[in-house]
C-alpha cells in the first residue's frame, strides 16, 4: 500500500507517467474529478501536464501518510516556481506553495480510487488569478 502511494507521489514530483502507471489500477476512478478533466490515468496525466505548464519545477512532498485498512490518507505540500504559463498569465518566477489532502483506496497494491482536496484558493492567489 505504501509503495503505491510513494509511486504516485513520485509521479507528482517528476511528471513521469511511468510512476502513475505503476501506482494506479487499470480501473482507477477519481471520485472528486474536476469538471472537464477525463477520468482515469488520462485525466491524471493531463492534470500533471497542466500544473507543470505553470510550475515546471513542481514538487510534491508527503508531509503525513496514514494507513487504515484499505485506505491511505496523504497530506501533501506542493511547491514550485511560476515560471511557465497559466491560461493567459505568464509566470514571473515567484515561489508557489499549496497543500492538498488525498484519500486513496488501495487494492492489490494499486490505487483504485482517489478523493482529493487541494487548496486551490491559495494556489490561484499566488498565481495572481484571484485577488482578495
Amino acid at each position: 500500500m505504501v509503495l503505491a502511494v510513494r509511486r504516485y507521489a513520485a509521479f507528482w514530483n517528476t511528471g513521469e507517467a511511468r510512476y502513475a502507471e505503476g501506482a494506479l489500477a487499470q480501473n482507477f476512478v477519481d471520485r472528486t474529478l474536476p469538471p472537464g478533466r477525463p477520468q482515469g490515468l488520462k485525466g491524471v496525466l493531463e492534470a500533471s501536464k497542466n500544473f507543470r505548464a505553470a510550475l515546471p519545477d513542481l514538487r510534491a512532498e508527503i508531509e503525513e501518510l496514514l494507513v487504515v485498512k484499505d485506505r491511505a490518507v496523504v497530506r501533501y505540500l506542493f511547491t514550485g516556481h511560476f515560471s511557465g504559463r497559466f491560461k493567459d498569465l505568464k509566470g514571473d518566477g515567484r515561489e508557489i506553495s499549496f497543500r492538498a489532502v488525498d484519500i486513496y483506496r488501495v487494492q492489490n497494491g494499486q490505487i483504485s480510487d482517489n478523493w482529493h482536496l487541494e487548496d486551490n484558493l491559495s494556489l490561484m492567489q499566488q498565481l495572481g488569478v484571484v485577488k482578495l
